[in-house]
């Protein structure tokens, strides 16, 4: 039932006003009709926060509610800004829209608190101090009071279930935003990694662990090694937004600390870290300690819609867990599978495991899936083991109909020689889920949220075969991953950061510094995905897709086509793309 025009108040009215005005609490039931809306407000506008999203969403039939890309989008240096006359998303709109999908009616929501706050995840690195929002009529509220304010509403409806994404700060601020470049992301990249003193029991509080950022392990100063001087101020304002994030995550997590907020749930990604005991640590242990039970805090942030929106369906279906076979191929899991990852590869798979309540087995007796994992090979020597250990995995899993999720966290120690062997001999769109494009902490969290939430749909929806929306989205979320790592990483990519620099005498980094033909590098990436892409699509639409479990069932995938290329940040470093799925309706 739509609820009576939700009034945003002046800061002056008092906080039951401002609920008294929302009507939360009143709702009355209704019958759900089509599939369950989700509100959603995205980390940022990368192809990963929004079309993979939608597509996971879709196919777990939920109708994922989005605001205007306008008000969730980053632009770099010198891109045109937003509406909203700046670079970072629209605080206050977003807001907002969030109060309104309450008021109409929505009782599912993922909200990423770095865009609500920030605007995005680039601008939660670079905000410092208090920065209020100004709403619609007038009002201005501070980040506080506007968290306090949106967490107060939607805990009024016991039928809400929330997700709550947050993030630890990365070591560094982002290059091309700001004004940040790459002098200064060096070097407050390695004085971030540089050992702090180590807070723990009663020492392990917010004023404590800020005052350490500036403090090595023996209690003196730490300082900035940089090969050029950094612009004046430029260490405060780290240290500062680094403060601010910590501030607005434990006041998250103190609000929430009451029966009041029980249909929330929090997970907190850490965002490009180091094996080093890095100035993250103290913030880590600190976030982790004040956890509710049913909170989060994993690896990976480029991930976190993936692992809130599968763990929301997951909710919903009633999951009571599965039995994972777990296989490492390459020999180095025990190791951080690349620089930015705090923790081995093994360890961050495990986490996800819990988070998804897998049980691990070592083999294959008793499983309901498997999950192949890829590290980089422990003896370079022979890739081409590897790489045949993969296929004849995954080969021996279709014919013993063993659903499979794989992981390639390898980060390109194999070049081009697995994905042209995967393509060559494996039928790619019978896996439940693949990821290998994106830094290694997240590939994994990317892989389990689409496999798991897949295979939760193939044996918990009433008539997965027959729902030809939820397959088409699955199928499109499948190959927007594979084909953007087979077709576009290894090869496109490197063609095109030649051309724009060479052919154009731009930056690849930033369509806009200086200002190029971005309509070239298109055509450019137009032309070179219609051959590289061409394998992957033909694999697909020459394959079988799993629709049913018990009893199994295979359809065919369906013939793939792409259109609509983009480069959603006017970088050469990820693009968008739409894909369609053709399908020939079975004879009757």
């Amino acid at each position: 039932m739509k609820k009576t025009a939700l009034k945003l108040l002046s800061a002056a009215l008092s906080l039951t006003l401002l609920l008294g005005a929302a009507g939360c609490g009143q709702r009355q039931a209704a019958a759900p009709e089509g599939p369950a809306k989700l509100a959603y407000v995205p980390l940022d506008d990368r192809p990963d926060n929004v079309e993979r999203a939608v597509y996971l969403a879709e196919s777990l039939d939920y109708k994922l509610l989005l605001p205007d890309s306008a008000l969730y989008a980053t632009k770099l240096d010198s891109q045109p800004l937003n509406p909203n006359g700046e670079q970072s998303g629209d605080r206050a709109e977003l807001y907002e829209w969030v109060l309104q999908q309450e008021e109409e009616g929505c009782d599912r929501y993922i909200l990423s608190l770095d865009q609500l706050l920030s605007g995005g995840l680039v601008g939660s690195r670079a905000l410092a101090g208090e920065n209020p929002v100004t709403l619609s009529d007038g009002t201005t509220l501070t980040e506080t009071a506007l968290l306090e304010n949106l967490l107060s509403v939607l805990s009024q409806d016991e039928n809400n279930r929330i997700w709550l994404l947050d993030s630890v700060m990365r070591l560094a601020p982002t290059v091309g935003y700001g004004g940040f470049g790459l002098n200064e992301y060096a070097a407050l990249r390695n004085y971030g990694a540089m050992a702090r003193p180590h807070l723990a029991g009663d020492d392990l509080r917010v004023d404590l662990i800020t005052a350490d950022y500036r403090l090595g392990t023996d209690g003196q100063p730490l300082s900035v090694q940089s090969t050029e001087p950094l612009p004046e101020g430029a260490l405060s304002q780290y240290l500062s937004a680094r403060e601010r994030k910590l501030n607005l995550g434990a006041h998250l997590l103190d609000l929430l600390d009451d029966e009041t907020h029980k249909n929330f749930s929090v997970l907190i990604g850490v965002d490009d870290s180091s094996l080093e005991d890095s100035i993250q640590k103290n913030e880590i242990a600190y976030l982790s300690a004040h956890l509710r039970e049913g909170d989060w805090l994993l690896s990976g942030v480029d991930d976190l819609a993936f692992k809130a929106i599968s763990a929301l369906y997951l909710q919903d279906c009633g999951w009571e867990g599965a039995k994972a076979s777990l296989r490492y191929i390459g020999g180095l899991e025990a190791e951080p599978a690349c620089a930015y990852d705090y923790q081995p590869l093994n360890v961050v798979v495990d986490q996800h495991l819990e988070f998804f309540k897998l049980e691990s087995l070592s083999g294959t007796r008793g499983a309901d899936l498997q999950i192949l994992v890829l590290t980089a090979p422990a003896e370079p020597e022979r890739t081409g083991d590897y790489a045949w250990a993969l296929n004849n995995a995954l080969a021996e899993n279709r014919k013993n109909k063993l659903p499979t999720i794989l992981i390639d966290a390898s980060n390109d120690a194999y070049g081009t020689v697995i994905h042209d062997a995967l393509t060559q001999q494996a039928e790619l769109s019978v896996l439940l889920a693949y990821s290998g494009f994106l830094d290694m902490a997240i590939v994994t969290g990317t892989a389990l949220s689409h496999g798991v939430a897949r295979y939760a749909w193939l044996t918990h929806s009433p008539s997965p075969e027959t729902n030809d929306a939820a397959n088409t989205a699955f199928v499109k979320s499948l190959s927007d991953g594979v084909i953007k790592d087979f077709a576009f990483r290894n090869t496109v990519r490197n063609d095109l950061y030649a051309y724009v620099r060479e052919d154009l005498g731009g930056s690849p980094d930033n369509f806009y510094r200086p200002e190029i033909d971005s309509a070239a590098v298109l055509a450019r990436l137009e032309t070179d995905m219609q051959g590289s892409a061409a394998p992957v699509l033909a694999n697909f639409s020459g394959g079988k897709l799993i629709t049913s479990l018990s009893p199994w069932v295979e359809e065919d995938c369906g013939t793939l086509t792409i259109s609509n290329y983009r480069f959603p940040w006017n970088r050469v470093f990820e693009i968008g793309m739409d894909i369609d799925r053709e399908t020939t309706a079975p004879e009757t």
